[in-house]
């Protein structure tokens, strides 16, 4: 089987994914705003955070101040998530599973929603960082917490430098400026960009997906080894994005 020229040599440890806009095709603030009618401030908020100025705690609390979500409400948002998982991603991360890769959430999200979501995706809740929220015994929001390293721009960093000490072979795949900030930490950083295409992220990435389908992770982030180990069904979903590739 032909070794492509951009094929990884070395094959990876661990597989850290953002959560909005990355494993699922919504923003979760922003879904949470609608319900609250304040969406029109709040998606263009995130749209700044995630394009143009990166996430800062400012920012953050102003969202919240804004949507003030309820347990209830965070608790709908992590099925809303699942719901609108991106186009083959829970096969995607199945095979990577098989293949003995670990897989990571790093998000600027709720940790109440992320962490459904990612448990029903099959990710280990202690593989999860998002940021925590504190209710009042009727479940109303008070506050989030202050200092995770994920309401800043350089946040994810901290994070990835942390899971790198057990798995110094790591891919990234996220969709915002506060994504790339990780760039030089991993072994291949993939931009996304099937669901909220920002020019100027894949201006900065040498790895850019653009389709709907995250099959095109695949021939990205598996070596010439790991392919011939797939299963039929797996390489099927690794053909598919192969040809996305050539496209």
């Amino acid at each position: 089987m032909k070794t492509l020229s951009w094929q990884l040599k070395i094959p990876a440890d661990a597989i850290i994914f953002d959560c909005d806009g990355t494993l699922s095709a919504i923003e979760g603030i922003d879904e949470l705003a609608k319900k609250n009618h304040v969406a029109d401030v709040v998606t263009e908020m995130t749209a700044a955070a995630m394009g143009k100025l990166g996430m800062n705690i400012d920012l953050y609390e102003k969202r919240l101040n804004l949507v003030l979500p309820s347990k209830k409400s965070l608790q709908e948002l992590g099925q809303e998530y699942f719901d609108h998982q991106v186009e083959d991603i829970y096969q995607v991360i199945q095979v990577l599973k098989r293949l003995n890769k670990a897989i990571y959430i790093v998000s600027a999200g709720l940790s109440l929603p992320v962490k459904k979501f990612g448990e029903m995706l099959q990710i280990p809740e202690q593989n999860i960082f998002a940021v925590d929220i504190q209710f009042d015994a009727q479940g109303n929001y008070v506050d989030f917490d202050r200092a995770s390293p994920l309401v800043t721009s350089t946040g994810k960093r901290d994070i990835v430098e942390q899971i790198k000490k057990q798995h110094p072979h790591l891919i990234y795949v996220g969709d915002g400026l506060n994504d790339v900030a990780v760039m030089d930490l991993v072994m291949r950083f993939v931009g996304y960009g099937g669901i909220f295409y920002r020019e100027n992220i894949a201006a900065l990435c040498e790895y850019y997906i653009r389709t709907p389908s995250m099959t095109a992770l695949l021939p990205l982030i598996l070596t010439a080894e790991e392919r011939v180990k797939l299963l039929s069904e797996e390489q099927a979903l690794y053909n598919k994005g192969l040809a996305a590739i050539k496209q």
